[in-house]
């Protein structure tokens, strides 16, 4: 769209060479009279530039889809727009270096506006090289019009003016990129910051539509918060229905696992994740379990927080509906702490040896829904041995295995025991 002769610049590279006297070089005549034929035409081009504007907009909206919506959504804007570009082009030709800077400057704001604005670059491009075909055909027009003879002259400037052409595609194109990385940056940042304030329960009701489309989740869904951490990164489940927001020390990863809205929720949500036994070496998982709506996905990322806190060190996954009473205690350290000094106190203080018998004793009859047969089994010895430990244990404790309320607490007290604490 900028179509215009440019000044011919010489670089080099390396260390600049000492400057040695030469004989001045004088153009020839034959330049002398192209100049002479090329200025003539280009000010009769500088009276007639609305006339030139409307019809490159008229080729453009013709050849164009692009350029067709703009002008049916802003006709004005793109027109002066376009008048602007020409403007910058034609007066090039008379004087390339006084309006080198101004002409680049236009080009530079046209490249970032169009981007800005979602205009393909290509069609940007087709409409600089579109101006440019339409300026010279002009200049050829005009000069066949007033001096016939002259019109030879001009193939001596043609590649001054298309080399201009290929100057301001070029830097349009630059700038086009430059401002669509940082508006990807933008965008980017943006769903950044509205995922960690979802993460955090600090999203405001009135963002929430906009954090709906810009993560691609429905805002009335089911979800499921993961929190991974250590090892590889491990993937959430495919197919568009998550989103992962990469932390310090932590991942979260946002999952959909039904829609309310359409009457689609999953009975079992946790059976929607694609996360297995098979967690990668090191790398640690914990999955809270469902809320609804987006407004609760702060709510659900504490919940997984809760269950990676008890995953063991060496790795693996922790669904939190899976482990509720480990939750419970390490939702409160002090308490189990405290739980775990009073119910299994006079157990703890025996002499190591003797203490682990009777702890892995009572650890294996809990995990053995009570069975003294298959304990003794895990255990290696026969159930009379079991049951003879049991006792010894109900002994030390105060406590009866065959007391509802006593069992609770023993099983409390195993679980605060057994459990990572902060």
């Amino acid at each position: 769209m900028h179509p215009a002769a440019r000044t011919r610049t010489t670089f080099r590279a390396g260390p600049t060479p000492v400057p040695q006297p030469r004989p001045r070089r004088l153009r020839s005549l034959i330049d002398a009279d192209a100049l002479r034929v090329l200025h003539r035409a280009a000010r009769v081009l500088l009276d007639d530039l609305p006339d030139l504007t409307d019809r490159l907009l008229a080729v453009l909206r013709e050849q164009e889809p692009a350029y067709r919506t703009a002008l049916e959504n802003d006709h004005a804007g793109t027109w002066q727009e376009v008048y602007r570009s020409l403007r910058h082009s034609v007066t090039s030709l008379l004087d390339p270096r006084g309006t080198r800077e101004a002409a680049h400057r236009c080009t530079w704001r046209i490249g970032v506006a169009r981007a800005e604005q979602g205009l393909p670059l290509d069609a940007v491009l087709h409409a600089f090289r579109l101006g440019g075909s339409l300026v010279w055909q002009r200049l050829v027009e005009e000069t066949t019009r007033s001096e016939p003879e002259d019109v030879r002259l001009l193939v001596h400037v043609a590649t001054d003016v298309w080399n201009f052409v290929d100057e301001h595609c070029t830097l349009v194109a630059d700038a086009y990129r430059q401002a669509e990385r940082q508006l990807a940056w933008r965008r980017e940042n943006r769903v950044r910051l509205l995922a960690a304030a979802l993460l955090d329960g600090t999203s405001r009701i009135a963002d929430l539509p906009e954090t709906a489309e810009r993560l691609c989740l429905p805002e009335h869904g089911r979800y499921v918060v993961v929190a991974i951490a250590g090892g590889p990164p491990h993937d959430l489940p495919a197919g568009g229905c998550a989103y992962r927001h990469s932390g310090a020390d932590v991942d979260h990863g946002i999952v959909l696992v039904g829609d309310e809205g359409n009457g689609k929720a999953d009975r079992d949500p946790l059976a929607a994740l694609a996360l297995t036994a098979d967690t990668p070496a090191g790398c640690r998982i914990g999955v809270g379990s469902a809320v609804t709506g987006l407004a609760a996905v702060g709510d659900a990322r504490r919940l997984a927080d809760l269950a990676l806190s008890i995953c063991p060190p060496e790795g693996g996954t922790v669904r939190l509906t899976e482990h509720l009473p480990e939750a419970l205690v390490v939702s409160c350290p002090d308490l189990g702490a405290t739980l775990t000094e009073r119910v299994l106190g006079p157990l703890l203080r025996l002499e190591p040896a003797d203490r682990d018998v009777l702890l892995d004793t009572l650890v294996v009859w809990f995990a053995c829904e009570g069975s003294a047969q298959r304990a003794g089994e895990r255990l290696y010895c026969h159930r009379n041995t079991v049951l003879n430990r049991l006792r010894r244990c109900e002994q030390l404790i105060g406590r009866s295995l065959a007391r509802p309320h006593d069992v609770v607490e023993i099983g409390l007290a195993l679980t605060a025991r057994r459990v990572p604490r902060g």
